[in-house]
This record gives C-alpha cells, sequence and structure tokens, in this order.
C-alpha cells in the first residue's frame, strides 16, 4: 500500500479483525502495551479496541512526551521566565501543563513572563537573532524524535556566537522507560500490569532504528512490533504480536518498514551524540527517578545550557492527589478509572498532563468518546 486512505480502508480493518479473533486462543489473555502517544490518538481515535476481542486489551504506556514531564522540570521553566526575564520559547503543548501554585507556561505569561510558542527550533534561533539584548532559552523536551532538531540548534548557535541563545534540555530516552517498567521493583510496587509485549514507537523508530528494542526480546522475553500510526498499521502489529506470543517467540518485527531501518537514521545519531550526553538520572512522571533515561548537554557545549547558566537546580514536586496520570502511565489505570475525568478534568480544565497533549491517553479518551466505556 503507498496512500493514506489505504491504510485507513474500512473492508481491510474488518479483514484484520477477523483474523485476529481467529488467531486469539480462547482462554488466553494478550496485553499489549503501545509505547506512542501517537499509536494511543490513533487507537482512541479510529475505535480500534471495538474491533478487538475481549481477550486482547491495549495497554497505554509512557509514551507521550508532554505527559512524562514531570512538574519539577515545568517550574524551572516558569522561574526563568518570570524570575530570570528571559524569552522562553517552547512548543504549543508544553505551554498547558500543570505546574506548581495553580501555575502553567501560558498562565505564567499573563503574568508578564515573555514566553513564546515556536513550531520548530529555527524559530527559537531567530528570536535569538532578533533580540540580542534579551537571553532566550528554548525549553527542549520530548523523546529521540525531537532531539535531532535541539542538536542542530545548539550547533548552528555555536557556529554564529549566539551567546544569548540556551536550551534547558528535558529530552528523555524510550528505552530506558521499557526497561523502568519491566525491571524496576519500585514501579512494580507502584502497580504495573502483565505486558505480553509492546508495540514499538514509530517516529522514535525512524531516529534510533530497530536494534535498541531487541533487548526486550532477548533479555525479557516480550515481543516488539514496530508499527506505524494509521488504523491498519496499529491491527497488523497486533495480528503480529499474537502470533508471536501464540508461538511462543519474541522477536523485534517491524512493520513500520515503510520508514524504519535497522539502524535507524545515523546521521541524526551523530547529531545528537555530538552535543549531548546520558543524564544519570532524570524523574519521569509516574516512573520516578529512572537511570541513564535522557540527555545533558555536553561539557563542550556547557554555554549553551540554560541549567548551568542560570544555575538551574531541580526540585522534585508531587502530582496532584486527586489524578491518576502516573498510573495511566504506567498501563495500570485506564483514564476512565479516574475520578476527576471528564468532570474536573477536561482538555479547557486539565488537571494531570496526560489531559494536555493530544497524544495524552486521557486527552484521546475525552475527544472521540472513549469515555463511554464507562457505561460498558
Amino acid at each position: 500500500m503507498k496512500y493514506i486512505d489505504e491504510f485507513r480502508d474500512g473492508t481491510l480493518a474488518r479483514t484484520l479483525a477477523r483474523k485476529i479473533a481467529g488467531l486469539a486462543q480462547p482462554g488466553r489473555h494478550y496485553n499489549f502495551m503501545e509505547f506512542c502517544g501517537g499509536h494511543t490518538h490513533a487507537i482512541s481515535r479510529y475505535g480500534l479496541p471495538d474491533l478487538l476481542p475481549p481477550t486482547v486489551r491495549m495497554v497505554h504506556g509512557p509514551g507521550c512526551p508532554v505527559c512524562v514531564l514531570p512538574i519539577g522540570r515545568i517550574d524551572m521553566a516558569i522561574g526563568l521566565a518570570l524570575q530570570q526575564n528571559v524569552i522562553l520559547c517552547s512548543y504549543g503543548d508544553t505551554l498547558r501543563l500543570p505546574a506548581s501554585d495553580g501555575l502553567s507556561l501560558l498562565k505564567a505569561r499573563a503574568r508578564g513572563g515573555d514566553i513564546r510558542m515556536v513550531y520548530s527550533t529555527l524559530d527559537a534561533l531567530q528570536i535569538a537573532r532578533d533580540n540580542p539584548a534579551r537571553e532566550v532559552v528554548f525549553f527542549a523536551i520530548g523523546f529521540e524524535t525531537t532531539t535531532p532538531p535541539t542538536a542542530l540548534a545548539i550547533l548552528q548557535a555555536a557556529h554564529e556566537q549566539l551567546a544569548n541563545f540556551s536550551v534547558l534540555c528535558c529530552h528523555v530516552l524510550t528505552p530506558a522507560a521499557i526497561t523502568r517498567i519491566l525491571e524496576s521493583p519500585e514501579v512494580q510496587q507502584w502497580g504495573t500490569v502483565p505486558i505480553n509485549g509492546f508495540i514499538g514507537p514509530a517516529h522514535v523508530s525512524t531516529v534510533i532504528g530497530s536494534r535498541p528494542f531487541e533487548q526486550f526480546a532477548t533479555k525479557h522475553h516480550k515481543p516488539v512490533v514496530i508499527a506505524g500510526f494509521e488504523p491498519l498499521d496499529v491491527m497488523q502489529a497486533i495480528l503480529m504480536l499474537i502470533a508471536q506470543v501464540n508461538d511462543g517467540r519474541a522477536e523485534v518485527e517491524n512493520e513500520f518498514s515503510r520508514a524504519v531501518r535497522d539502524n535507524g537514521n545515523l546521521k541524526a545519531q551523530q547529531r545528537m551524540a555530538e552535543v549531548f550526553t546520558l543524564r544519570p538520572a532524570f524523574e519521569w512522571r509516574g516512573l520516578g527517578m529512572v537511570p541513564d533515561s535522557a540527555l545533558m548537554i555536553r561539557d563542550s557545549y556547557a554555554s549553551f545550557d540554560a541549567e548551568r547558566r542560570f544555575k538551574l537546580c531541580y526540585r522534585p514536586v508531587p502530582d496532584n492527589k486527586a489524578c491518576e496520570c502516573g498510573a495511566i502511565l504506567r498501563g495500570v489505570r485506564r483514564p476512565q478509572d479516574c475520578k476527576i475525568f471528564g468532570t474536573v478534568c477536561t482538555p479547557e480544565n486539565p488537571v494531570g498532563s496526560c489531559m494536555v497533549s493530544s497524544e495524552g491517553a486521557c486527552a484521546a479518551h475525552y475527544s472521540y468518546g472513549r469515555f463511554q466505556d464507562m457505561a460498558t
């Protein structure tokens, strides 16, 4: 298939649904975690759970980059805008994330902070060029997908000697989070669900390739199928996972072969390695402090590191007690299990991060009517 509409064909979807139902063994339960906010969005948008047999359950994982960002990191960005008088540049979804004291970046802007939404790192660089007398900080978040553009922005700033540009780096790494879910006694104590396999992330895999996921097949005996974002991509991945489970196999398979290669994008990886190195630990919402799970700016580019330039210190902040985002990101709760879902917490008034981004499980369920599952 070559065209988008082919990957949304209803006849093909019904055929795949019949194949999935026929392959799923009676009395056996299949719990598959999708580790990508784009997959979570597609599953809700296209109503895929309605096409699956009751023994096949999709479990939401910590694959939404906005959702996993802890409150303490948002507080750091707000502090830069309100206390250090910088021009803070950020992607759109980040502006609405709830922070401490009832604030968000949007509310901090209403209090006088110079906070600007940008569509790319190029926008942030241009703002720095246009305002040479002001400090400009780019609030960089996301998985491996958005990390190469941040690396290129730092390299370009170094080339131009943009002394007023720096980056608050909050880039995190996908494989480390999967490892945390599978191995951490602390996370197990907080609560998880048995996972029979993973739908591997699409955009992340275009950068890092499929090889980093082989450890989960070999070490943990968990099959992984990397899938695209279209509904038929996801359904084909589910079919492939069921076949692996039935056969007792644990392999990394690539359904998204039209975009993902074994070794990924080597140029992007080289730029990332040139600018970034591993952080010893980083806090994830729902997973706690995860070792070697995030990136920091190398010493050779320290002058572009906002944490060092402004001597920032991270302070953990607990989530709202009424919010179940942490448990939802671990897969142990569903959005409709949260008592404030769809009532106090809505996309217009998000209490937790999972209701902010369209890739968040709560926002996807709310937007596409999956909250109606509560009545069934």
